[in-house]
């Protein structure tokens, strides 16, 4: 079994790291968000976490969100990862805000969901900027279509866009490809921009992330094998 990490001192860590960048980058202290991914790591952890201060949470499974929406209360939950339709019944009403909408059939089903509840779903659109084949998102060319699509639907509210970068990838590879969210987002007004993890948030918060999503440098790597 793997050492217990020391959360509460981690999230503290990153929670300084994340403040200073900010402040070095000119840009106001507290502008960028901290959501602490806890995918795979149990209830525990996360109230350590809370006990450091921390407030946001990302999760990639809409099962293991739900789940934890109902052992732990006080959070605001985000919906990182992936999202297939016939999960979202899973976290409406529970979820602050969705990071992966990549289609108007999601966006949809969303929609419909939200007005269920009696509910407006904050959401983003995940572009996929590095156009690798194994990633989930839109391709930047068919963001104004989908952002005139999402007129039709009043109960789904779309704040900003969210990325992810390359595994491998240089800092300035990084910068590059984050600049190019930011890019997007200026163009279309769009203020939210989700970017950044544990190993890259540095170059992502140089490049006007407003939200970096860090797990292993708070919880440790991910244990696939905790339910």
């Amino acid at each position: 079994m793997s050492e217990v990490p020391d959360i509460r001192k981690n999230y503290i860590d990153v929670l300084n790291s994340v403040n200073k960048i900010t402040e070095e980058c000119g840009r106001k202290p507290g502008s960028v968000r901290l959501i602490a991914v806890s995918k795979t790591k149990p209830a525990e952890y996360i109230k350590e976490a809370m006990e450091a201060g921390a407030v946001d949470f990302g999760e990639n499974k809409p099962q293991e969100l739900a789940a934890k929406y109902e052992q732990v209360s006080g959070v605001r939950w985000h919906q990182i990862g992936h999202l297939q339709k016939n999960k979202v019944r899973h976290i409406i009403g529970k979820t602050a805000l969705i990071h992966s909408l990549d289609s108007i059939e999601l966006a949809k089903e969303i929609d419909k969901r939200a007005k269920a509840v009696g509910i407006v779903q904050d959401v983003l659109i995940q572009v996929n900027i590095s156009g690798e084949e194994s990633k989930f998102g839109i391709n930047p060319e068919n963001l104004p279509e989908m952002l005139e699509s999402l007129k039709e639907f009043s109960n789904v509210n779309m704040t900003g866009l969210m990325t992810i970068s390359v595994r491998g990838y240089s800092q300035d590879e990084n910068r590059k490809l984050f600049s190019k969210l930011r890019e997007l987002g200026s163009k279309y007004g769009l203020r939210e921009l989700s970017m950044g993890m544990s190993h890259d948030y540095k170059e992502a918060i140089e490049s006007g992330a407003t939200m970096v999503r860090v797990g292993t440098s708070i919880f440790g790597e991910r244990d696939y094998s905790l339910k």
